[in-house]
């Protein structure tokens, strides 16, 4: 009979299960099954809250379907409040806070903007049942749970950070508005102010038309009438679409180049898992890292197409990738490289490729591989032997053998 655990295991086993809950919760994503069904399940909770938040605003729905809102809403706050106390309990997990003293990561992870979103998710339903408070403020607070997706969107993840970066550029296009803005509505209250005073006769008054029309949005409520003013109006309308283009360029620009540096980081992190790539210096990397495309593909899918032209090779970072033909299906794992025999002998492929686990692929063109082949002679000299290999094998009705750079084919080539 096993042994119960005794009192000094019991911080270990706390520690090993804290460790657990925080890879399912925070880093586990789409390499963790349990991980997926968590974050799967909280996404979808969070839908159903908006829609059930609008839904309730309908009468003839609030007044049918009123106690299933509110237990739904009991449901949900419980869920929410379970999540947010999880992630405060493993905050001394965080690599960048674990050498904190627990209380101190805690108070600094509570204190991260998506942290203080999940609390204002939850707050408004306690405010309401422990001090008795209805206010429609502290209920349409609940919206706020829609910006907990934004936890599982890398791409408004992104769009956050470009818009810090370039909170000083947007600080100046946002002053050159108002700058503009005072402007125009203080020349349309002095040449249409008289004309019509009810419309232009102050400069906050002149100030809604400037807004609207520098927006072009322009409501068509208040226009001006005096041929002065409508000159004027031509130049505010130009302005506001010279102004307006502004931000715009700004985050599109940045937001390009921040994309940019993602995919360079990714495919870097990719490069480092293959032995024959990781291998190759700086400037090497420099040279082949641009002529790689990252693909990150679930199971069971179809990478290339039996029959289908070699247009390109695949290196596997991570994952197996299976080969079928009707010779026999041949399994490819982390560091090994497919669809090199029929890119070099510009051929079909004589199976279909297809992914057996979640796998990151690095995908080069025919193109590309003979510029890196000119680039880096030692790498192009190991791809084409294995590919004679390969090739040989094939002609020898024997199954191609998927192989990978080793270490000693690394050293023996110059």
């Amino acid at each position: 009979m096993p042994a119960l655990p005794g009192p000094t295991d019991w911080p270990k086993d706390w520690g090993r299960l804290r460790r657990r809950v925080y890879e399912v919760i925070e880093i586990g994503r789409g390499e963790d099954r349990a991980s997926r069904v968590f974050d799967a399940f909280l996404v979808g909770l969070i839908i159903a809250n908006i829609l059930a938040f609008c839904a309730e605003t309908v009468p003839h729905l609030e007044a049918l379907y009123g106690p299933w809102f509110h237990a739904f809403e009991i449901f949900s706050v419980t869920v929410f409040t379970i999540e947010y106390v999880l992630r405060i309990w493993t905050a001394v997990e965080v690599p960048f806070l674990s050498q904190m003293a627990p209380w101190q990561a805690r108070f600094r992870y509570a204190r991260r903007p998506i942290q203080v979103i999940d609390l204002l998710a939850i707050l408004p339903f306690f405010l309401g049942h422990l001090f008795g408070l209805d206010l429609r403020v502290l209920r349409a607070l609940r919206l706020l749970r829609f910006f907990k997706l934004s936890r599982y969107s890398p791409a408004l993840h992104t769009l956050v950070r470009v818009i810090g970066n370039e909170r000083r550029a947007l600080t100046g296009a946002f002053m050159l508005l108002m700058a503009v803005l005072l402007f125009s509505s203080t020349g349309m209250y002095f040449i249409e102010g008289h004309a019509q005073p009810d419309k232009f006769g102050s400069v906050p008054l002149a100030a809604y038309w400037a807004m609207t029309t520098l927006t072009t949005v322009g409501y068509g409520d208040v226009v001006p009438i005096t041929p002065l003013g409508k000159f004027w109006a031509m130049l505010t309308m130009l302005f506001g679409l010279c102004i307006l283009a502004l931000p715009v360029a700004i985050l599109s620009t940045a937001f390009a180049q921040e994309v940019g540096r993602r995919d360079f980081v990714v495919t870097w992190s990719l490069m480092a898992r293959i032995p024959l790539l990781a291998s190759l210096d700086a400037q090497h990397v420099a040279e082949v890292l641009p002529l790689l495309h990252a693909n990150n593909l679930p199971p069971n899918v179809e990478v290339i197409a039996p029959g289908s032209p070699g247009t390109a090779m695949y290196f596997i970072a991570s994952g197996r990738v299976r080969l079928t033909t009707p010779d026999g299906d041949i399994d490819y794992a982390t560091g090994d490289f497919f669809g090199v025999v029929a890119l070099l002998d510009n051929d079909v492929n004589p199976g279909r490729f297809q992914t057996l686990t979640r796998s990151r692929l690095l995908k080069l063109y025919r193109e590309d591989f003979h510029r890196l082949e000119a680039g880096n002679q030692a790498v192009g000299r190991h791809i084409r032997k294995v590919a004679a290999e390969r090739r040989a094998a094939r002609h020898l009705h024997t199954r191609e053998a998927p192989r990978g750079p080793s270490k000693n084919e690394h050293e023996n080539e110059p």
